[in-house]
């Protein structure tokens, strides 16, 4: 049985995780796999509970952290190599960039058959100054040379690794979609709804807008914020917002809504029916998506929003800005809709044809269900990805 070494920076909540613990499940019987994981920042919520309801122990490479520190990262760097020598396997597969560079250098050095990276989203464009973002992208062309394989989450983003950035030559790369578990999305759904809007102080006439996401600045709630400060003002119809995470910039949001007057509270801490509530970090989004009825995206930049899937499959219309990978996700005007990014009044413009209209929500509700159940699944990604691994095999 041919054996994988899977390696993720960091397992905390999003798309990356999901991927690398449903493929370390799921590509068994046909291969054996070992998920390697680094540690997180103290601001990230941890997604242990990710392997642990699939019966997976990560192996912990304590030193292997997001942030670029020379020491910790040799150190890593080692600790991969005694580890891939120790497991001896047919295939390195890296998740997501500080992983992709140490889990690649050591895979290389010492010789692995294959050894794929996927890019779940990439720092080229509203992360860093120039300097260091066209450092990046020369260490990832240099990375890709060593790879037998890439594989993009979507078409937006192979065009943006192969033509804009040049990272490799477009016939490398491979778009597999991210696939995820979606039938909890339509079980039960009016019992978590009801309860996720009891615990929230939510009414059953309020119309629930959320955004879900770490609150960092490629996040982008300063446009959530000023959007919803515009979409009060234009509708007559009761409104509540549910910031779902946390993070650095949690401080300045909240100096923000409180400069626009939009009444706050941060719920672990105030539990009461505010305007606008931050409920930090949740687990459960099938029944964070039951209680929403419209689900935002404020980003500068993504990869292929979970989010975004999750809430179709949840039955719920989105509002996004058009980054990344989003309209591959999104079909405008059908299940959702697409503005500029960082333009706050067209933002605005959409959520109020979703709050103003309830058979539109509806209706893009069922037809997002329709977009990602066949489109998105584990069980799809389990064998594009079996098939992409026996095709790379056999070069």
């Amino acid at each position: 049985m041919p054996k994988i070494l899977r390696i993720l920076n960091r397992l905390i909540i999003g798309g990356p995780s999901l991927n690398a613990t449903l493929l370390s499940k799921h590509m068994a019987p046909n291969y054996e796999t070992m998920l390697v994981i680094g540690g997180k920042d103290d601001h990230e919520q941890d997604a242990m509970h990710l392997a642990e309801n699939l019966g997976i122990e990560p192996l912990v490479v304590p030193s292997m952290k997001r942030a670029i520190n020379l020491a910790e990262d040799r150190k890593a760097y080692n600790d991969i190599k005694k580890i891939i020598k120790h497991y001896r396997p047919d295939i390195v597969h890296t998740h997501a960039a500080k992983s992709g560079a140490i889990g690649r250098l050591a895979a290389s050095a010492c010789n692995v058959p294959v050894i794929v990276h996927t890019f779940h989203g990439h720092v080229f464009h509203s992360y860093f100054g120039k300097a260091k973002t066209n450092a990046f992208i020369q260490i990832e062309r240099y990375l890709a040379r060593k790879s037998s394989g890439i594989i993009a989450i979507s078409d937006i983003q192979k065009n943006e690794l192969g033509s804009i950035y040049k990272i490799c030559p477009e016939e490398k790369i491979k778009v597999i979609p991210l696939g995820l578990d979606l039938d909890k999305f339509q079980e039960n759904t009016a019992a978590k709804r009801k309860a996720f809007r009891t615990q929230y102080l939510i009414e059953d006439d309020e119309i629930a807008i959320g955004i879900v996401g770490r609150i960092v600045p490629v996040k982008n709630h300063s446009l959530f914020v000023t959007a919803i400060a515009k979409l009060i003002t234009q509708s007559d119809k009761k409104l509540r917002f549910i910031i779902i995470g946390d993070g650095d910039m949690r401080p300045q949001m909240e100096n923000e809504l409180a400069a626009e007057s939009i009444d706050y509270s941060y719920f672990p801490e105030h539990p009461r029916a505010a305007k606008a509530i931050c409920t930090s970090w949740l687990t459960e989004m099938d029944i964070v998506f039951s209680g929403l009825d419209i689900v935002a995206l404020t980003s500068h930049n993504e990869g292929t929003p979970v989010s975004l899937i999750e809430a179709q499959a949840a039955a719920k219309p989105v509002v996004s800005t058009n980054v990344g990978g989003v309209a591959d996700v999104v079909l405008e005007g059908i299940t959702g809709y697409i503005t500029p990014p960082n333009d706050a009044a067209a933002f605005c413009s959409a959520l109020l044809k979703l709050t103003e209209n309830d058979e539109r929500r509806t209706n893009m509700g069922y037809a997002g269900v329709q977009n990602v159940q066949s489109r998105f699944s584990y069980q799809r990604l389990v064998r594009d990805m079996g098939a992409y691994y026996e095709g790379l095999a056999k070069k």
